[in-house]
């Protein structure tokens, strides 16, 4: 199983230089994370790959559409994979706005509100960290799949905290290995 961590956003690169949250919901992904997206494919191709997941962010849809276009594979939409909502670039697209954007995606039974409203503390992200970790012992296979997800998320499953466009190869343990980095932390 792999593990991507989305490119570059318009957040990030406020938040790098200021340490301030410039009140971007949602935001895209920059030139440099689409970039990064393009890289991160590039290290995928060739190696047996049937599933693209991503979190319902634009951000991560958006590295997902990159990742998932050069695999010629469909996306597929996995909230547990989620970020944990601390900033305002956390705040979500309601589901019925990215059913109009991402028409070729299915976006199945994503509430309205898929996000959490007031954050998410360290707990709740170890409650959902574990939901993710008991979905992946129930399904059938999943080490062909690519999770596109967040920092926040990477971190409480693995312990790592990865930068943008970061891929991890992931064991059974769930033991993390980076396969690529597009820069340092």
């Amino acid at each position: 199983m792999y593990l991507l961590r989305h490119g570059e956003s318009e957040f990030n690169v406020h938040f790098s230089k200021t340490r301030v949250d410039p009140g971007i919901e949602d935001p895209a992904l920059t030139e440099s994370g689409r970039v990064q997206a393009a890289a991160a494919a590039d290290r995928l191709e060739g190696r047996p790959i049937s599933r693209v997941v991503a979190s319902p962010y634009r951000r991560a849809l958006q590295t997902a559409e990159i990742v998932a276009g050069r695999l010629g594979l469909p996306i597929e939409i996995e909230p547990l994979v989620r970020e944990r909502c601390w900033f305002v670039c956390d705040i979500g697209t309601p589901a019925s706005r990215l059913r109009v954007d991402w028409p070729a995606i299915a976006f199945g039974d994503l509430p309205e509100q898929w996000w959490p409203a007031g954050g998410e503390n360290e707990e709740e992200l170890g409650l959902r960290c574990s939901a993710f970790r008991e979905k992946l012992n129930a399904a059938e296979r999943w080490d062909d799949t690519v999770f596109v997800t967040h920092w926040a998320f990477i971190r409480g499953l693995t312990g790592m905290t990865v930068p943008n466009g970061t891929l991890l190869s992931l064991d059974r343990s769930l033991a993390a290995t980076i396969v690529h980095t597009s820069q340092s932390c």
